[in-house]
């Protein structure tokens, strides 16, 4: 029996910018390749949610790309942070703190609540930019857009 990938998956060549000028010609040859650059670009680390086994955090597979849970109060960050530390995190690895205030995880799901409407322009013009493609609000840390904006379109 096949199992076909969620259809979001089909979305994230296109949401780290790849495949601008080259799209691969078959379908299962475009999922490979989101699957691909969401594992290299660590994409999991910060827009999944996490469950903690024995060895430690792993993405919960059951909301995959979904960002912070709205539901998810992470309550007031530290007063001060610790000597020697720069910021914290939520259990989820969704919500950060630090100089720059609170950030939390976006929903890269194609969902109402995530990435609905977006064309792959606005997904390319938010990375490479660091600003949020329509309201031009700032991408705030621990977000890499620094680092994603040296990928080429292929």
């Amino acid at each position: 029996m096949r199992v076909r990938p969620p259809g979001f998956l089909l979305l994230l060549p296109a949401l780290l910018g790849a495949c601008a000028t080259s799209r691969p010609a078959d379908h299962a040859a475009t999922v490979e390749r989101g699957r691909y650059l969401t594992v290299v670009g660590a994409c999991h680390d910060c827009h999944t949610p996490k469950v903690m086994t024995r060895t430690g955090p792993v993405p919960d597979t059951t909301r995959l790309f979904s960002g912070h849970p709205a539901d998810l109060a992470v309550g007031e960050p530290p007063a001060a942070m610790p000597a020697g530390w720069m910021a914290t995190t939520n259990a989820h690895l969704t919500a950060w703190s630090g100089p720059w205030g609170m950030s939390f995880a976006a929903n890269l799901t194609p969902s109402r609540y995530g990435l609905y409407g977006w064309t792959e322009e606005m997904f390319v013009q938010t990375i490479r930019q660091g600003r949020h493609a329509g309201v031009g609000r700032a991408l705030l840390p621990p977000m890499p857009w620094e680092n994603y904006r040296q990928m080429s379109d292929d």
